[in-house]
């Protein structure tokens, strides 16, 4: 089920001022995706998804779910929360404490008076899909945090919701729960093939969990597309620097020749993809992934793409070293093996491809 959103605005009014929490947002959602809306705390993400639920009115644009427009100013429409057909997932799972696991997936079924009977079989039929057959009767404060979102996302599945949204709901697992359970909710609403729309600002959640990802920034959409696009192709230097760890460098363009886009900047000159909406003489901002700078020892004569530095600091993390190199007294964040035998304080050169010279807008 698509979901369209357009020229939605909201704005709010705190200590005299008019603050835009959604800013003529214009989005469509596919069908059978899970769409991911990703962004830093007060982008407008939390406030786009309860207009979707019905939960918050726009100010102004419209809202389309499946076909049906579920809310419009202009034509005095708004469809009650309960009427189109979503399901919720909440950041705290709302999970009712004086309930057992049965009796909270059940509630929702309860409340539309829906014979016993069927409500058995559904709820038996949603706690197998999560892998929870055999909690029926364990009280609801008795289960893990993983447990518990698992019930939380039971009972959003068990109405059968054309759309299940969700507000950062694995923010209070802790590091290694959040990994699982992530791997689990991808796996299930893949099967499921709904229409899923999440919200969060973690961008590994975003990347590993999502089929399109859309990054918001001051209740804008700034860029959208596949996780795999958005991390290398980015087109804005907000999007490059959020999606993931970066180099940003103020840089000019200087010449398009055949594949290949030149630039100076502090590292020098470095040969990038070739960036069409680009020429000679244009700012920009050259983004260099860490794990594209391939490190070694000494010093290299000049070439394309090839530049001596000192390695400034070093960290272990386990699956690598963490660090700086500085290049003409500029500072470059590194990831280097964990095996590797760089110190502190080596002078070493490194190669880039050019087809990992990001060049973005500023």
């Amino acid at each position: 089920m698509e979901i369209h959103i357009r020229n939605v605005s909201k704005h709010y009014y705190s200590g005299g001022k008019t603050i835009k929490a959604l800013d003529n947002v214009d989005l469509t959602i596919p069908a059978n995706q899970i769409f991911t809306l990703l962004g830093p705390s007060g982008c407008g993400k939390t406030t786009l998804l309860r207009c979707i639920v019905g939960l918050e009115s726009p100010d102004s644009g419209e809202i389309e779910i499946g076909g049906e427009v579920v809310w419009s100013r202009d034509k005095n429409i708004f469809v009650p929360t309960e009427n189109r057909g979503l399901g919720m997932v909440f950041q705290t799972y709302a999970i009712w404490p004086h309930m057992n696991v049965f009796d909270n997936v059940a509630y929702p079924l309860q409340t539309r008076k829906i014979a016993r009977d069927e409500i058995r079989r559904k709820v038996d039929k949603t706690l197998r899909f999560v892998q929870l057959e055999g909690f029926e009767k364990r009280p609801a404060t008795k289960l893990s945090g993983g447990q518990q979102q698992r019930v939380a996302l039971a009972r959003a599945l068990v109405a059968e919701p054309k759309v299940i949204l969700f507000d950062e709901p694995l923010s209070n697992l802790d590091a290694k729960l959040r990994e699982e359970t992530r791997e689990e909710l991808r796996a299930f609403l893949t099967d499921l093939q709904i229409t899923a729309v999440y919200v969060t600002h973690d961008r590994i959640e975003a990347l590993a969990l999502s089929t399109i990802v859309a990054v918001m920034n001051k209740g804008r959409i700034i860029e959208k597309g596949p996780p795999r696009d958005i991390y290398f192709n980015a087109s804005h230097r907000f999007v490059a620097d959020f999606i993931g760890r970066t180099n940003l460098i103020e840089a000019k363009v200087t010449a398009q020749e055949g594949p290949v886009t030149t630039v100076d900047c502090a590292l020098g000159r470095v040969a990038c993809r070739k960036q069409a909406a680009m020429g000679p003489g244009d700012d920009v901002t050259l983004c260099l992934r860490p794990e594209f700078i391939r490190l070694k020892r000494g010093n290299a004569t000049q070439s394309q793409n090839v530049f001596n530095g000192k390695i400034r600091s070093l960290v272990f993390i386990g699956e690598a070293y963490e660090g700086e190199i500085t290049v003409h007294d500029a500072p470059l964040f590194i990831k280097v093996e964990p095996d590797s035998k760089i110190e502190v304080g080596d002078s070493v050169n490194f190669t880039v491809d050019p087809e990992n010279c990001l060049l973005v807008t500023r």
